[in-house]
């Protein structure tokens, strides 16, 4: 993988969970190729040796694991496994997270004839038990990996950092996924919570929000299926400047500049946007 810029994370440990998606298999390749040693954590074995099999053929060090984030007693054992191997985390990357179809609304605006519609899922029928579980994937999939991987960080006194993956959404919330708006809203919220109370720890704590990216979780709401654009990604083009999605890539360099404490020892508790525009456009 070829880097933006130049940052040394040699003998740095970063731990990146959802490590095997569309975005934290670029996080993890990115990492590896600035010289730290990489744990890709995800819950399919075959994607996660997907990942850690690019990153040795590029020259870089790694493990992976197939784990559940939620599982702490689990996330505590690779915890020791990789400490041992590789020594304490200084870099956590927190990705997982994703939406639930059955907390998606069909319809962006409700009408009352959609009660009428079997196959319109209205926000009256929101499966709580999916609103739980998608809360529990997005928040507590960032706070447990946390507790369990940060723990020796302020041991380090300096140089360590966590960034959590937030989203545009918690800015403006979408229609249609009320849900995941709020869940990664949270995820904001507790980045700058996090920060203030790391900040005498040597830990600093930040968040990138991605806007729109072309990734396995929303591609149904961006694409029909003969692969044209949907009119919903027609609504967001249109409201992005740049007039494009986002890819990846687009994300390294606002990374490795927040992992490197060099480049940013003084920024904590932030939340960078990376959306082409898309926050900045009233649309007129």
């Amino acid at each position: 993988m070829e880097l933006p810029f130049h940052v040394d994370l040699t003998d740095k440990t970063a731990v990146v969970t959802g490590g095997s998606g569309v975005l934290g298999s670029v996080f993890s390749e990115a990492l590896a190729a600035a010289g730290a040693n990489v744990v890709v954590l995800a819950r399919n074995q075959e994607k996660v040796d997907n990942v850690t099999s690019r990153i040795r053929n590029q020259g870089g060090e790694c493990l992976g694991y197939s784990v559940d984030v939620l599982d702490k007693q689990a996330l505590e054992k690779v915890y020791e496994e990789v400490k041992e191997t590789f020594g304490p985390c200084s870099i956590l990357i927190n990705g997982a997270g994703g939406n639930h179809p059955k907390a998606t609304t069909t319809s962006e605006r409700f009408a009352l004839e959609d009660l009428q519609d079997e196959n319109n899922q209205t926000f009256f029928d929101l499966d709580p038990q999916a609103v739980n579980e998608l809360f529990q994937l997005n928040y507590l999939g960032t706070l447990i990996p946390t507790q369990v991987f940060a723990l020796d960080m302020p041991a380090q006194e300096k140089g360590s950092t966590i960034i959590n993956i937030s989203s545009m959404n918690a800015v403006q919330p979408l229609t249609k996924i009320p849900a995941y708006s709020g869940a990664k809203s949270a995820i904001s919220n507790f980045t700058q919570w996090l920060a203030v109370h790391f900040s005498q720890a040597g830990v600093r704590v930040n968040a990138v929000a991605p806007g729109f990216f072309k990734t396995e979780q929303n591609r149904d709401l961006l694409f029909d299926q003969d692969g044209s654009p949907s009119a919903r990604a027609g609504k967001i083009l249109s409201q992005t400047p740049m007039e494009r999605f986002g890819t990846p890539e687009d994300l390294i360099g606002t990374l490795l500049w927040l992992v490197d404490d060099r480049a940013s020892g003084f920024v904590n508790g932030i939340v960078v946007p990376v959306d082409g525009g898309f926050s900045a456009y009233s649309g007129v």
